[in-house]
């Protein structure tokens, strides 16, 4: 049941994260969603398929929702694909050739992840499909996030001529929060010209367009220092916390007056965001469900800090564990 309350002139609703998606996409002007059904993603496209001027439909498997989905944003027209993580596996090959040719109007994919394996044959990280395939990751926090995450990721995505992943788990996935509700955005279907140097990856146009994967990657990582999905919150400078997703949620509950960087962009990392946070807090702990990626790369970077040390890398984080573990 949706609990219904105003705010101005538009409605605050309840809605699952996945839900939430599926009103950003709407919103967005999405006029295709197409996907395999896997839980924790499921309700995604099936939230979709309620919505009116959205073509939604279940793919004979992920490889093929990916295809379809980039073949309509390819197309003209903005797209969308869903899966759970062990579904960007099957995924993969189109969604690394999407990267190198980029798109023609908005393209997103949508993966959910599983940790403690509620439903799933692995606790697999998909941030390490964003790292490997040179995109964009988003990762939000609550459903207000899951819906205005989404329509940021189509506007990334024509910007930068990018597929874009928005990356859930499954507390976001499934838990409830309040969500505005806008009008749809109409987006008129861009007109399709052929490009055979853009669109055919042979080898010989691969190499050239490898080059603008790298000059793109270079120029997000500058500009997501300035995003503002990317928030700091300065308290107590004795711990300061950087983290993501659901764990902001746990963090700020179990730990309320250490300061925190919530990255709502998991990839690229805004590193010098990161480096002026480091500086005003005396103990710097990054908190982050399955591997340790985001630690991994501060560390690199010349950071000092903790993490894994403290929480280890299996199963879901919760309060407790995290107030166990730092205090």
């Amino acid at each position: 049941m949706q609990n219904n309350q105003q705010t101005g002139n538009h409605d605050l609703t309840l809605l699952l994260g996945n839900q939430a998606v599926a009103r950003g996409a709407w919103e967005a002007g999405v006029k295709v969603v197409t996907s395999y059904p896997g839980t924790p993603s499921t309700e995604i496209t099936e939230a979709a398929a309620k919505y009116p001027k959205i073509n939604t439909q279940w793919a004979t498997n992920e490889k093929v929702a990916m295809e379809v989905a980039f073949g309509a944003a390819m197309s003209g027209a903005r797209a969308m694909t869903c899966m759970k993580h062990v579904g960007m596996n099957v995924a993969a090959d189109p969604l690394f050739t999407a990267a190198y040719t980029g798109i023609n109007a908005g393209f997103v994919a949508v993966v959910a992840d599983d940790p403690a394996m509620h439903s799933s044959q692995n606790e697999q990280d998909s941030r390490y499909y964003a790292r490997a395939a040179h995109l964009p990751m988003f990762e939000p926090s609550d459903s207000r996030e899951c819906k205005e995450f989404t329509k940021r990721a189509f506007r990334l995505s024509e910007e930068l001529d990018t597929p874009v992943i928005v990356r859930l788990t499954t507390r976001i996935a499934h838990a409830r929060s309040p969500v505005e509700q806008l009008p749809r955005e109409e987006i008129a279907v861009k007109p399709y010209a052929k490009d055979v140097a853009k669109y055919v990856m042979m080898p010989g146009m691969a190499r050239k367009r490898h080059l603008a994967v790298e000059q793109r990657e270079k120029k997000l990582a500058e500009a997501v220092n300035d995003s503002p999905v990317n928030v700091t919150e300065l308290r107590d400078p004795e711990i300061g916390v950087i983290t993501s997703g659901v764990c902001y949620q746990y963090v700020r509950d179990a730990l309320p007056n250490a300061s925190t960087l919530k990255l709502g962009m998991v990839y690229p990392l805004p590193m010098q965001r990161i480096e002026a946070f480091s500086k005003q807090v005396k103990r710097l702990i990054v908190i982050e469900e399955l591997e340790g990626l985001i630690e991994r790369d501060i560390k690199a970077a010349g950071i000092t800090c903790e993490g894994k040390n403290l929480t280890g890398i299996q199963g879901e984080l919760n309060v407790d564990r995290i107030r166990c573990a730092v205090l």
